[in-house]
């Protein structure tokens, strides 16, 4: 499972966009955004920079979670 920290997220449209942007590189990954938490957990064969880079396209600031 990769975890990353997701900045700009606010509310459903924000969950709805990371998880397009994530199913992008991974049609079959299982997307879990924590809004609150400013996270978002994927489990499936996508890389952690393939992921961030594509969140990061679609308007947010992602990076792996420490």
């Amino acid at each position: 499972m990769i975890e990353l920290k997701v900045e700009g997220m606010t509310c459903n449209h924000c969950v709805k966009a990371v998880t397009r942007a994530v199913q992008s590189v991974d049609p079959g990954a299982e997307v879990n955004v924590d809004l609150e938490g400013g996270k978002v957990r994927v489990k499936g064969n996508g890389s952690a920079d393939a992921l961030s880079r594509v969140i990061n396209e679609a308007g947010y600031k992602a990076s792996p979670a420490a």
